[in-house]
Formats: structure tokens, sequence, C-alpha cells
């Protein structure tokens, strides 16, 4: 039977649990949470969930999420390509550093970079044809994974929560 730990005498002075034994039980009191909190983190776990599920689908191709997203902006850019300030403006998730994801994209075949003739500084990045074809054999699985994961709400529902969190997202900038 777990032993019930007051949780003021299983707390050190660094914060840390001491003189617990593993399988020893802490007995936490719930932490009531406003509306806003409890949205926040209910939100966080879902995007968790979610991006889990993205992850696991797109292992077997070898590329990561924030990869396939930035193969999916190059591809609504078309054959004119697009600067690397261009793809980190336009990406779901923020990377530090745009211009490693896209040297590791390009070590593997997803995507070339040319200079641009006029302006020097500028570098366009664009779709390789391997990595069009990947795009192409990852729109079925990724739209059958948004339906399973998201079409039991309904249209309604998720036109409503795609505002809400639209909302949200405008009042955190």
């Amino acid at each position: 039977m777990a032993s019930r730990v007051d949780e003021r005498s299983a707390i050190g002075a660094t914060g840390g649990l001491t003189g617990l034994e593993c399988g020893d039980e802490i007995e936490l009191k719930p932490v009531p949470l406003g509306p806003e909190e409890a949205a926040y983190l209910n939100i966080q776990r879902t995007a968790e969930t979610l991006a889990w599920k993205l992850t696991e689908l797109l292992k077997p191709s070898g590329i990561t999420a924030t990869q396939y997203y930035v193969l999916r902006i190059l591809r609504s850019a078309g054959s004119c390509g697009l600067a690397c300030s261009e793809i980190a403006e336009r990406m779901v998730t923020r990377d530090s550093d745009v211009t490693r994801l896209l040297d590791r994209m390009e070590k593997m075949g997803l995507i070339t970079r040319c200079r641009e003739q006029r302006d020097r500084r500028v570098v366009t990045t664009c779709l390789t044809s391997d990595a069009s074809g990947l795009l192409q054999k990852l729109d079925a699985p990724v739209a059958r994974l948004m339906e399973g994961l998201l079409g039991g709400l309904g249209d309604r529902r998720l036109n409503m929560l795609s505002e809400l969190l639209e909302l949200a997202r405008q009042n955190a900038t």
C-alpha cells in the first residue's frame, strides 16, 4: 500500500522531493484553475496530442512536422520559391534557426537554394521534384488523419473553434 506523504515534509529546501522511496504516493490537492488557465492548458495538451499524431504519420517518410510545413509553404509559393525570411514568417511554429533547418532539408534533397541575380543578398528556396512527389504521397494520409482527429466536431464547431483560437492569438500579439 502506498503511503501518504505530507507535501510540506516531502519538499526540501531546494524545492525538490526528499526522503521518498520509489512507489511512495504524494497526495496533492487540486489547485483550482481560472477559466483562462484551464483553457490554456487544454489548448497546450490538445496541440501536443495532435502534433504527436502528425509526427508519427510523417516518421516513415523521414521528415519532421516542421519540415513538412516548410514543404507545404514552398509548394504554395509555386515555382518562384521564397526567401528564408518569408518562409520563417509563414511557419506554424517559430524556429529560431530557419537557415539550419533549410540546410538539413537541402542535404536531404528536398529543396534547392539559389542566389538572386538582381540582389545577391537574397537566397531563394524552391522544392525539388522529390519533395513535390513526397507531398503528393502525403496529401491523402494527412487529410485522413485530420479528418479522424477533428472531423467528429463537425464543420460548425470546427469553424467556431478556429475563430476562437484566432481571437486568442490576436490577443496574444
